[in-house]
């Protein structure tokens, strides 16, 4: 039996895109007060709670060191020492030593210069650095750089999986990530490509809103303005 097009996984993710914005509203993100500072919390959100990240950011910022050259002239021990709450120092601190000292090497400290990058080879070179995975590098081209790339995180692959939308994948499955990343851009494919970025953007923050709501490790469905889609899921 054919699936009816309104109900292939690209429409029912666009569908829900609406439904969370009907429900949450527009989101305004990322949470940073400058396109670096943005940059340096996606690294430092790996495997930790925002609010941890946002006692990091706190003390970087209390220390000069939320810009390029403050952080490139924080000795290494004094940045682990900064960003002590979001943990894994021993890898985040020098992830961040390593990005900084790509950009100032690269590309003249400028992230004009690095947003100038067409999105495939940029993808490639942050894929390249220390500490920078799939949703890392997507999280800084789109909100730090302006690329129309897609994000997904941990809530998508709930809500994807839960509701049908992909397969699941075991663990964080690399391919796993893809083809959230695929399905998501084949729900915008349709819009002009100067609006892709503010689509993705919006996408990734109401997921967030809906999986922190209610679709955690234990899916809360009661009240959730999703609940109408998991009958689509049922029925294929």
């Amino acid at each position: 039996m054919s699936r009816h097009p309104d109900h292939t996984p690209a429409r029912r993710l666009r569908r829900i895109h609406h439904r969370l914005l009907d429900t949450y509203g527009s989101q305004s993100w990322w949470p940073a007060q400058t396109p670096f500072e943005m940059i340096v919390g996606a690294y430092l959100t790996q495997n930790t709670s925002w609010k941890a990240v946002e006692l990091s950011l706190s003390s970087l910022r209390a220390a000069g060191a939320l810009t390029m050259a403050g952080l490139h002239a924080l000795p290494l021990d004094e940045l682990q020492r900064l960003i002590r709450p979001s943990g894994f120092i021993t890898r985040k601190a020098p992830a961040l030593k390593a990005f900084v000292t790509m950009l100032i090497a690269e590309f003249g400290g400028s992230l004009d210069k690095l947003g100038a990058v067409p999105s495939g080879p940029l993808r490639i070179r942050l894929l390249a650095l220390p500490g920078v995975g799939p949703e890392t590098a997507d999280a800084i081209m789109l909100y730090a750089l302006g690329h129309p790339v897609p994000v997904a995180d941990e809530y998508l692959r709930r809500i994807a999986e839960r509701h049908r939308l992909i397969q699941p994948a075991p663990g964080k499955n690399r391919r796993g990530y893809e083809s959230l990343v695929q399905l998501t851009a084949s729900a915008f494919a349709s819009e002009p490509d100067p609006e892709k970025a503010q689509h993705f953007n919006e996408f990734h923050a109401l997921t967030v809103a809906v999986g922190k709501a209610h679709c955690g490790r234990t899916p809360r469905c009661q009240g959730c303005p999703l609940a109408y889609d998991l009958e689509c899921a049922a029925t294929g």
